[in-house]
């Protein structure tokens, strides 16, 4: 029997074991997994992966393109360059910060067609609820939305187009919009009447160093708009998935209305099991974010919930801005633009803080990075290395160290919080449906290949 290609050598990680042998792709799916080569399989093509980890692509649920209308911060191009080279091979691309925001059922076909040709990888898009669109939910569900994506902590601009969050009347209609499609409502979770008044009492005292703005936005603001979130939602029967938690305590809330019956789900991000307010103050407003970095013992906290199983999944929140919007000229760092640009370092990094610390299992690690966030967001092609899955894989290197340098990144602009860390593995290559999309050391392929994904968990009154 003769295949396209062949993986030699390799450390396939499986859902459940890490299996020595082969991986055999064939119409770019996964044809075999095993002991192949010595019972008679042939291949045109073959990759060698002696001393390398063949893991499942990524599947990074949480990514900012900006484009259209802001794509001098990231465009489909740049960013998904950036997420290939870090073995990412399928994304969810948020709502905003594109303009206008994908907020109607028009919008989101105009942003699935300019994605269409230029995104590397596969791309699944977020449609978004703000303040009196909840009659565009089920058009954009019906188109294909992944799922759906409000903030409860102040958004946006004065910029015609820009994405607002929700109050929590809006957020009661659009959960029962939601509802109604059978996809989950993504919530950035922090109450915003705190974080603004307790913002404003800051500046108005003169402080706007990074201790002021890390002290206006405490752990409680977290944790009491999930609570707020999930009783509404408990009576609009709308599913809940809460993005990028930083603190233990927030997820202890989420696990607490799983146990009682709800259909909630949670996400933290790299740089809250990375860095902490320790490291904000070294780095600067590079790693300003929202929510806030944490302190090593709510760390600590967020790491007990994520090996207890607590925490579904783990995501970039790739927030990128030009290096105008990250200074601080002024010395206030209120005014500075909150967002990590992290995409590119999703597996190495993780893989370096998570497996190579002894806190995960490497079947741990791809649950988190790729089998659950698939099955959350209805892409059933993805996130696993098993028979009849998509071949979307990544060669990570377990033993290769590099210091990371703005030249090694792919973004539109060459910023990263995690610029000048030293990461002891290696993402070495990426494949999309079984051809390679990444090679450390070679350029990219003039011609993208990621095609739209639709969620395939939609109720029928969606199609």
């Amino acid at each position: 029997m003769q295949v396209a290609t062949v993986i030699k050598n390799a450390a396939i990680v499986t859902p459940t074991s890490v299996v020595k042998g082969e991986l055999a792709i064939e119409n770019g799916r996964i044809a075999a997994i095993g002991n192949l080569l010595n019972h008679g399989l042939t291949a045109v093509t073959t990759i060698d992966a002696k001393g390398q980890l063949v893991l499942p692509g990524m599947v990074d649920a949480h990514v900012h393109i900006n484009e259209p209308g802001r794509s001098d911060w990231e465009d489909y191009q740049t960013g998904s360059q950036a997420l290939a080279a870090g073995g990412t091979t399928s994304m969810v691309v948020m709502p905003l910060n594109a303009l206008p925001a994908r907020t109607t059922a028009a919008e989101f076909n105009r942003h699935r067609q300019i994605a269409s040709g230029k995104s590397y990888v596969d791309f699944a898009l977020y449609g978004g609820l703000v303040p009196g669109n909840q009659a565009e939910i089920e058009a954009m569900a019906a188109t294909g939305a992944a799922g759906f994506k409000a903030f409860m902590a102040t958004a946006g601009t004065d910029t015609p187009g820009d994405f607002h969050n929700v109050d929590d009347y809006d957020l009661y209609w659009g959960m029962q919009a939601t509802a109604k499609t059978g996809l989950r409502l993504s919530l950035h979770a922090e109450n915003a009447v705190l974080t603004d008044r307790l913002a404003e009492a800051e500046i108005a005292q003169g402080h706007t160093d990074i201790q002021a703005y890390i002290d206006s936005r405490p752990p409680m603001v977290e944790v009491e708009a999930v609570r707020r979130a999930l009783y509404i939602a408990k009576q609009t029967g709308c599913k809940l998935h809460f993005v990028h938690l930083s603190t233990g305590a927030a997820v202890r809330e989420v696990q607490r209305a799983r146990q009682a019956g709800q259909d909630v789900t949670c996400e933290t991000c790299v740089h809250y099991l990375t860095l902490t307010t320790a490291d904000f103050k070294r780095i600067g407003p590079l790693a300003k974010c929202a929510p806030v970095l944490r302190s090593p013992e709510i760390q600590a906290d967020l790491w007990h919930e994520v090996q207890a199983g607590h925490v579904d999944i783990v995501t970039s929140d790739h927030s990128p801005a030009p290096a105008a919007m990250k200074a601080d000229p002024h010395n206030n760092i209120f005014e500075v633009w909150g967002g990590i640009s992290g995409a590119q370092n999703n597996v190495d990094l993780f893989y370096d803080v998570g497996v190579k610390s002894g806190k995960l299992s490497v079947t741990q690690f791809v649950h988190l990075t790729a089998q659950r966030p698939a099955e959350l967001f209805g892409l059933t092609q993805k996130g696993q290395l098993t028979v009849g899955k998509d071949a979307d894989f990544v060669l990570l290197d377990p033993n290769a160290s590099y210091t990371l340098r703005n030249e090694d990144l792919f973004y539109k602009n060459k910023l990263s919080a995690y610029v000048g860390r030293t990461i002891h593995s290696r993402v070495t290559r990426t494949l999309l449906r079984g051809q390679t999309i990444f090679e450390l050391g070679r350029p990219f392929s003039k011609e993208p290949t990621g095609k739209f994904l639709t969620n395939d968990l939609r109720t029928e009154a969606t199609l």
